[in-house]
């Protein structure tokens, strides 16, 4: 009975790769698979891929290898479905200096820096992104240029210009400020036409609560969703009033824990299933890892940055980190490092679905490095369960850009959005610093 099971299997595969041809196959043999899903991992996984899409899943055992594919091996190794960083900035490079990169740069953002973020982002094992404040049509660009198969990337999620009370001086190019209801909700149709994915509101505490009601209101109605700042209590308050789909970062504050009032605003928000998770990408290890990287600058020498950038940028931007403790940007860090870690735990504690995000690109904090020290703050620093973790870089980030049947887990019928590393993750989350493989649409990147 089981062999004729089985016999049936290869016979369904069998005919469905002699129907899709004999071009651009391949079979990932012998690993153990994470499919994103969170179950139990399968051991000697094999997983089938055409094109760019993945044909079937199994192991050795019940999911046969049809003859004239490219076989490769993944024995020793760990299987995840590519990874997600909820909040990158391929606008920056880890420069310290903004008003000078804000004056500097602009002309080498659509063709250098931005497709090099992207590709830094790639060759990290991460597949996806979201792209968090940006000029418009620089973001649209280089977003549909990766998309196009014209450039390597990340595939990018756009929200191009930050939405905002009033732009700072100079930024007026990617932060667009809000006066008043209607020109809100104008500025939100003008993205939507432009074609963004997504609207990243800041400073909402800032804003009248009738403007950022407008805001969230206008973008729901663009089938748009919201990213909002959380940076401040009212930050927090206001984009729970308005009905804000997901909060960014854990707060600029060195106060030790979240307001009673707001938790108790959270618990209410995510005991009403009927509008689903409330989701939050805490962004922690910019904070946390500060000061160690302050003290052993060797690991931000190494090279893994520099991919897709001129000579000249790459001499800029260590300039301006070489002297990272006098940076103002981390002044407070501190004093803030101590509260993260009860902050997340309360989020979790009050039913809070995290995502992982880095804020990559900010100073001292590269594409090709943000997002795996994301995931060992999250394991070895605050305790969360590593499938967990690489759930919130898989699965629910796929779930929240709605495209989950694309992409996200390793499942027949999607895109083969694939990573490799040698050795046990779920044990050792820090081997995800080294991916040994990178596949993004059935094509291998490394």
């Amino acid at each position: 009975m089981f062999k004729s099971f089985l016999l049936s299997i290869a016979l369904v595969i069998g005919l469905q790769w002699a129907a899709l041809g004999q071009s651009n196959k391949k079979a990932l043999v012998g690993g153990t698979l994470i499919d994103g899903f969170g179950s139990t991992p399968i051991k000697n996984s094999v997983i089938l891929i055409e094109g760019e899409k993945i044909i079937a899943v199994g192991n050795a055992d019940n999911t046969p290898v049809p003859e004239g594919v490219e076989v490769i091996s993944t024995e020793g190794m760990s299987i995840l479905p590519g990874l997600w960083d909820m909040h990158v900035h391929t606008m920056l490079s880890g420069h310290a200096d903004y008003p000078y990169w804000d004056k500097v740069y602009p002309p080498l953002l659509k063709d250098v820096i931005m497709p090099s973020s992207a590709l830094q982002l790639l060759m990290a094992g991460v597949t996806s992104a979201r792209d968090l404040g940006g000029p418009l049509e620089e973001s649209i660009s280089v977003r549909n240029a990766i998309n196009k198969g014209e450039i390597p990337g990340a595939t990018l999620y756009v929200s191009g210009p930050f939405i905002q009370h009033a732009p700072y001086p100079g930024t007026e190019d990617f932060r667009w400020g809000v006066d008043g209801v209607e020109d809100g909700r104008k500025k939100i149709r003008k993205l939507a036409k432009a074609g963004v994915d997504v609207i990243k509101l800041i400073d909402q505490d800032k804003m009248t609560l009738e403007e950022v009601n407008a805001i969230v209101d206008e973008a729901h109605k663009n089938n748009l969703k919201v990213v909002a700042h959380s940076h401040r209590p009212d930050e927090i308050r206001r984009g729970l009033l308005a009905g804000a789909d997901c909060f960014e970062h854990t707060g600029l504050s060195s106060a030790p824990r979240y307001p009673d009032d707001i938790m108790e605003m959270i618990k209410e928000r995510t005991a009403d299933m009927s509008q689903g998770p409330l989701f939050w990408t805490p962004t922690v290890e910019v904070l946390y890892n500060y000061e160690y990287m302050r003290d052993n600058p060797e690991f931000i020498d190494e090279d893994s940055w520099h991919r897709g950038l001129p000579d000249s940028v790459i001499v800029d931007i260590r300039q301006s980190i070489a002297h990272s403790d006098r940076l103002p940007y981390f002044q407070l860090t501190p004093s803030r490092r101590p509260t993260l870690e009860t902050k997340v735990k309360q989020l979790l504690d009050a039913g809070v679905v995290l995502m992982v995000g880095t804020d990559s690109g900010i100073p001292m904090k590269f594409h090709s490095q943000s997002t795996w020290n994301e995931l060992d703050v999250w394991v070895n620093e605050f305790g969360i369960d590593p499938m967990y973790a690489i759930r919130a870089a898989t699965y629910w980030p796929s779930l929240w850009m709605g495209v989950a049947d694309e992409v996200g887990t390793i499942t027949p019928g999607k895109y083969a959005d694939i990573i490799a590393v040698k050795g046990d993750v779920l044990r050792y989350i820090s081997l995800l610093q080294d991916v040994d493989m990178v596949i993004k649409h059935g094509k291998r990147y490394k």
